[in-house]
């Protein structure tokens, strides 16, 4: 009641049990005391908008704090299948007081793109991720594994820390003549942007190999920058290192100037990403396509002389499907391959799953392993054995050792995880495919 003009709450004084009698059954209930507590101002009015404040004036990551909990993204986000994840959750996190830039939660998103996909509020973690990051990196919190990354591409100029003069190493057993633009700079139409996989990873090698037989096969004239090739940088740019990026992007586009060339064919989906979208950002507009989409148009051209008679299943690029809407090259050419029968998994095309290489994923399997229940890649392979293909056809360079690796670790030895330029080359009958 009031005291001295003022109103006064009275002073609540709480069990930790009491027993209740019910006046209509005469039963007794026990109630504990957190039932009382149910009904205390709960833990989001502790909290103001202090955190998205400070994520707006990041340029990208304002859209966090349009979430309005529907909870859409959950079921589809990849990582969401294997822990508890979301962009709903982080911005719960933020929401509650947490710090998201000080988070290893803000490492854990591959920016594959379901979500922004079905948020009705557009939130996009596609810029929101990047930006926080970059503003983790710069107040030093950064995983080892992506700063181990990050300074073997600035000193090399590729993330696995290899000699650059090693660049054309596998063109001596391509079985084919690759020219390098650096010892015949003549004009050409194909200059064909091979990227850090498919230069120095042993499986990734033996696809560029193979892609190099198809194109001699087709007629295609073609190049490469050998040496003076440097990775384009898109990875590193999602995964914060946004001025790592933009000093790539002067060193490529510099090389890319000495050279007369009609178009350019990468078979890394980032690579082309970065080449389509965020390259002409900057002023730098190149005609590029992704290895598939350079071949498909030319597949009725290819003389295949073998079959590969089995079942195939097709994993989506994250970065060529939902990023930049390519679905239908890849299938063109597995289905035009003699013996193929492709089936499809249940996540596929604009709904596929992530192999958990993008984003910076590619080098945070370490970071990730007490965060999550299975790697999304080991989770990918159990869909693929699911669907009953006895192939994984991939056309990214960071899955072909993603699932290879994963198809060990889940027991799926018997799925063979093949790269579609390798299975175009088997079926022209190449005596240099394994």
């Amino acid at each position: 009641m009031p005291i001295g003009g003022r109103k006064v709450s009275p002073t609540a004084v709480e069990f930790d049990l009491v027993e209740v009698a019910s006046t209509i059954s005469g039963r007794t209930v026990e109630l504990p005391g957190m039932w009382n507590r149910m009904f205390e101002s709960r833990v989001l009015t502790d909290s103001g908008p202090e955190g998205f404040d400070v994520l707006a004036t990041l340029p990208g990551a304002e859209s966090l704090e349009w979430c309005y909990g529907c909870g859409k993204c959950e079921p589809v986000c990849p990582v969401n299948v294997v822990s508890e994840y979301g962009p709903r959750k982080l911005h719960r996190l933020v929401q509650t007081g947490g710090d998201l830039i000080a988070s290893d939660e803000l490492w854990m998103c591959t920016t594959c793109a379901n979500c922004l996909r079905v948020c009705p509020k557009e939130v996009d973690m596609i810029q929101t991720m990047p930006a926080v990051r970059e503003e983790a990196i710069s107040r030093g919190h950064v995983p080892a594994e992506l700063q181990t990354v990050f300074e073997a591409t600035f000193r090399q100029g590729n993330a696995l820390g290899a000699n650059p003069r090693r660049r054309a190493a596998w063109t001596k057993d391509a079985g084919v003549p690759v020219r390098e633009l650096p010892k015949d700079p003549s004009p050409v139409d194909v200059l064909f942007y091979v990227e850090d996989y498919w230069s120095y990873h042993p499986r990734g090698m033996q696809a560029a190999q193979a892609f190099a037989r198809v194109m001699t096969a087709l007629g295609v004239d073609f190049a490469i920058l050998g040496a003076e090739e440097k990775t384009i940088g898109d990875s590193q740019r999602l995964a914060g290192e946004r001025g790592l990026f933009e000093s790539l992007m002067e060193d490529v586009t510099a090389t890319l100037a000495k050279y007369s060339f009609t178009r350019i064919v990468t078979p890394d989906p980032h690579g082309f990403n970065a080449l389509k979208k965020e390259y002409p950002k900057h002023g730098h507009t190149y005609d590029v396509l992704h290895y598939t989409q350079l071949l498909a148009p030319l597949v009725d051209r290819l003389n295949f002389t073998g079959r590969i008679d089995a079942k195939v299943t097709f994993h989506d690029p994250c970065y060529l499907g939902r990023h930049n809407g390519e679905y239908d090259a890849p299938r063109t050419l597995l289905q035009a391959i003699p013996g193929v029968e492709l089936v499809e998994m249940g996540r596929c095309k604009a709904n596929g799953y992530c192999c958990g290489g993008g984003g910076g994923g590619m080098w945070l399997d370490g970071f990730n392993s007490d965060k999550i229940e299975e790697r999304l890649s080991e989770r990918r392979v159990r869909e693929a054995a699911e669907s009953g293909a006895d192939i994984l056809a991939v056309c990214c360079p960071y899955e072909v050792s993603r699932f290879s690796d994963a198809a060990k670790s889940t027991g799926n030895d018997q799925l063979q995880v093949l790269d579609i330029a390798e299975m175009l080359d088997t079926a022209l009958g190449s005596p240099r495919t394994a």
